[in-house]
């Protein structure tokens, strides 16, 4: 079979900067390739140059049998290709941006409108046909784009890093729609920040500096691994991260949400040693476990595998100190954040339905909800940039109807947007905002050498913010945000599309700031994030739906029971075990499925009986605690059956 994605010695180079550097890279109908890396590493520059949007400086490309230079318009007719910029228009509605991708595809007219509301149905965006496209949030210009790559069934999909920024609902439909594709032949390549995601994919590669450091299936890249891995799971996870880092002989101690994963050369002896540091400690913890590496664990092993000797990773570099050296605002207000009844109508449209909380100060606040949910609307009116259209709010004690000023000149906030100017340098970024927020001389010069070290932009200090990856976009508007040490901040998804590594590296800065007494008012889609916070409110429809501790939430709100399926080809079985009595639900979780049931001995029994019988190779069926991503995706389905 001939791969309808072939790529030999491609290569780009701008100037002295080589950005892709000799791909090698095939990919056949009917599978999906995962292209991972980190920020940076050259994986939107290989995706334009394989669409034909950018011409290489050498090597070859080849896409459905023709070639992206001397057949370029061949080539645009068998692909679909969705970049992380959003192509729409702004002034077109929902409905009209697709049906105008649809006539550029030449999608015929026949079937067309039932094609358009299966795609609207499975994005949730049904409701939002009507809407101007510019009047969209972040997440729901995402999924537009996303719905107008698929309006038509290409030969090769070419997607940048199509869920950045998409809830964990939305994410499992839209792999659902993928798996779809696969049997149309369709040849998909995906650039992902979500490692979770890559499991799924049939074979992955990890690009670094422009070249394959790996590739291969998920399970062929794991055994790359160097050193085996020790999973512990417990409510301080980040405590015991960090006890570990210190006092075992270990590769190193990484956190997935309320698990910390050991890499360890001596797992037997790493093992006893963990026991008695724990118990020295007095930390409460589930078993300590062998696992099988994550394509995370392995994605951080690789590249740091990559480095010279003594060369760290640049996420994992230490974020200088003092991060905020600065007094914290103080006042009499108890919280730094108190909202009672809090509303916010667009003409007929509640985007925000009667909303009360309160955030203690120095607590890490998750918020989250699906796209559309309310999130940005209720921080833009904690942040005085949008007036509350009933209700009250205080944040440090300002209202955020009346002082609206107030408010902004003692909080940092990073919208999804990126309040960056991309025709200035990430120099005189950083200066304008340090000019806005009153900082001059020496502290100028202090804080903007942080700044720059923190966001890992020491080389990068005179290039113009238009050039830079997303992930480094995303870096420096948080340094910018935070510039002044604000005794607030408000971030809202400021991970969205960054690699693992620098995700990391954001969290550090967080739990240093609030340990310190800042109070850190975080949006995200990362559920394994909202492990880290203190406590998460949970919005829908523009209601909370839940709030409270993470372990809280997990174990006294989510009323379901999970089993956790490790089986061949889990895409592919899903619609077998979906139809068992037994089982309510089931979905794709990392490389295996997650199946919702009232009672767990008897599901395992027929869920085994039924793949047995077809012949599926079984791994593992076991119950398992309910992940976030779990009662995420829990609490909106009750919500939807109970309201309809």
């Amino acid at each position: 079979m001939e791969p309808a994605i072939f790529a030999q010695g491609l290569t780009k180079r701008f100037e002295d900067l080589t950005a892709v550097d000799g791909l090698d890279l095939h990919v056949y109908p009917g599978e999906i390739f995962g292209l991972v890396g980190p920020d940076g590493a050259g994986k939107t520059t290989s995706l334009r140059m394989l669409s034909s949007i950018m011409e290489p400086t050498g090597g070859t490309a080849i896409i459905a049998g023709f070639d992206t230079l001397r057949d370029a318009s061949r080539v645009k007719d068998n692909l679909a290709y969705m970049s992380q910029r959003f192509g729409l228009y702004s002034d077109l509605t929902v409905w009209e941006n697709i049906n105008f991708y649809a006539d550029l595809y030449g999608v015929p007219s026949k079937g067309r409108a039932d094609h358009i509301d299966e795609l609207l149905d499975f994005s949730y965006m049904r409701p939002f046909k009507k809407r101007r496209a510019g009047d969209l949030s972040g997440g729901m210009k995402q999924k537009l784009q996303l719905v107008c790559a698929l309006v038509h069934t290409p030969k090769v999909l070419l997607l940048d890093e199509p869920t950045n920024g998409v809830d964990p609902v939305s994410r499992r439909d839209f792999w659902r729609i993928l798996y779809k594709l696969l049997k149309a032949d369709v040849a998909i390549l995906v650039s992902t920040a979500y490692l979770d995601e890559a499991e799924r994919c049939n074979r992955v590669g990890l690009l670094n500096e422009g070249k394959i450091l790996a590739v291969g299936t998920p399970s062929e890249v794991k055994k790359l691994m160097k050193g085996s891995i020790l999973s512990i799971r417990s409510p301080q996870a980040r405590k015991i991260s960090t006890l570990i880092c210190e006092n075992l002989v270990c590769r190193g101690a990484k956190l997935f949400g309320d698990t910390v994963h050991i890499v360890t050369d001596e797992a037997e002896k790493s093992f006893i040693q963990a026991q008695e540091l724990l118990a020295a400690h007095g930390i409460t913890y589930g078993e300590i476990r062998r696992q099988e590496p994550t394509l995370e664990d392995v994605f951080v092993s690789v590249l740091e595998e990559s480095l010279p000797d003594n060369t760290q990773l640049n996420g994992d570099t230490p974020v200088t100190e003092p991060a905020f050296s600065g007094p914290v605002h103080n006042n009499h207000a108890d919280h730094a954040v108190e909202v009672e009844q809090l509303t916010r109508r667009f003409g007929s449209f509640v985007a925000v339905n009667k909303v009360s909380f309160h955030v203690p100060k120095g607590e890490i606040f998750g918020f989250l909800g699906p796209n559309g949910a309310g999130k940005s609307t209720v921080i833009r009116m904690l942040c005085g940039v949008l007036e509350p259209s009933d209700g009250t709010g205080t944040v440090l004690g300002f209202d955020v109807g009346t002082q609206p000023e107030l408010i902004k000149a003692h909080i940092g906030y990073m919208s999804q947007k990126f309040s960056l100017y991309e025709d200035l340098t990430v120099e005189e970024n950083i200066d304008f905002y340090g000019g806005i927020y009153g900082l001059a001389g020496s502290r100028l010069d202090e804080r903007k050498a942080w700044a720059v070290n923190m966001a890992g932009l020491q080389e990068h200090t005179h290039s113009l913010t238009a050039l830079l990856s997303a992930g480094w976009k995303q870096r420096l508007a948080m340094a910018c945000a935070i510039l002044h040490e604000p005794p607030i901040i408000f971030l809202d998804e400021p991970t969205s599309g960054v690699d693992p590594v620098s995700r990391r590296r954001f969290w550090d800065l967080i739990y240093s700031m609030a340990d310190k007494g800042v109070t850190v008012f975080v949006t995200t889609h990362y559920m394994e994030e909202a492990e880290y916070c203190d406590r998460l409110a949970l919005i829908y429809r523009g209601n909370i739906v839940a709030l409270g501790t993470p372990a809280g939430l997990k174990t006294r709100i989510m009323k379901d029971t999970i089993l956790d399926i490790l089986c061949a080809s889990p895409q592919n079985v899903m619609e077998y075990i979906a139809v068992l009595p037994e089982v309510r639900e089931v979905a794709l979780f990392g490389a295996g499925l997650h199946a919702v049931v009232e009672e767990a001995t008897g599901a395992i029994q027929a869920i085994r009986r039924e793949l047995e019988v077809r012949e599926v190779e079984i791994e593992r069926i076991e119950q398992v605690l309910p992940s976030m991503e779990d009662v995420f995706v829990s609490l909106i389905e009750e919500v939807d059956r109970t309201q309809g």
